[in-house]
């Protein structure tokens, strides 16, 4: 593993820059009703988030400061951005309650960074194998969901989303303003649990199993430039998905092994 080196290095610092400019203006763009606009850029950022550590790994520009910056970056990006836009659209209307699930959402993102960082320093045990999944939802995945999520309502309704149109929304689909404020609790919850999420980090792709990938990214791609909005919905809540049915998958299987233990005994 790339040791982290100490000071500023340009290149990935730029793409985390981004990072955090695409999650100011959307909070901008939230705060001024442009419910739409906000959520593209928080999936702009996110598309900041995925290339700046992978130009630091490729040109082995990793530092301390980088670590650093990139954490208090996707705070804002996807921690307050994704809590303000929710606040504006949905949880305005609840209250003190609505303030107080947004409050949580922001804080669980803050743990969750908090937590990532703490793990990325310490000391690597090459003689254990490497995982390749993070503990808990990783803050892209969070605000992605609820990016998406607003995405589609804009895609439901044909319109762009303004305070003007959120009212005629509401009326259409109330069932999707009502489940907003447990799908942002879930997401909090999730982002400080334990619960199994694949990386992606270490692909190698020139190898044939990858190449499959590779390919199958292609697809994906081409998805999503045709079907944006619905492609983004399936693909972080698929993921969300994920986590769990690995978390199943692993206790059935110990289930199933203490299970065969306690019988062996027995005989």
């Amino acid at each position: 593993m790339t040791s982290l080196k100490k000071g500023l290095y340009v290149l990935p610092s730029m793409f985390t820059a981004g990072n955090l400019a695409s999650g100011f203006i959307s909070i901008l763009l939230s705060i001024n009703g442009n419910f739409d606009a906000a959520a593209w850029f928080i999936m702009l950022a996110i598309l900041f988030d995925m290339t700046d550590g992978r130009v630091a790994r490729l040109t082995k520009t990793m530092s301390k400061f980088g670590m650093e910056f990139d954490s208090l970056c996707d705070l804002v990006s996807f921690g307050v951005a994704p809590a303000v836009l929710m606040y504006q659209m949905v949880l305005n209307n609840m209250s003190n309650i609505g303030i107080a699930i947004a409050l949580i959402f922001v804080i669980a993102s803050a743990a969750r960074l908090a937590k990532f960082n703490v793990k990325a320093m310490e000391p690597v045990d090459h003689s254990k194998p490497h995982s390749d999944t993070f503990s808990g939802l990783p803050t892209p995945a969070s605000a992605g969901a609820i990016a998406s999520f607003v995405l589609c309502f804009s895609l439901l309704d044909e319109e762009i989303l303004t305070f003007k149109t959120i009212p005629v929304l509401m009326k259409k689909m109330p069932f999707f303003f009502d489940i907003m404020p447990i799908v942002m609790v879930l997401l909090a919850f999730l982002m400080v649990s334990t619960v199994p999420y694949g990386a992606f980090k270490h692909i190698k792709w020139t190898k044939p199993k990858s190449l499959q990938i590779f390919f199958l990214a292609i697809i994906f791609v081409a998805l999503i430039l045709t079907f944006p909005q619905n492609m983004f919905f399936i693909i972080f809540f698929g993921y969300i998905l994920s986590g769990l049915i690995i978390l199943i998958i692993r206790y059935y299987k110990l289930g199933r092994a203490f299970a065969k233990s306690r019988h062996n005994k027995k005989n």
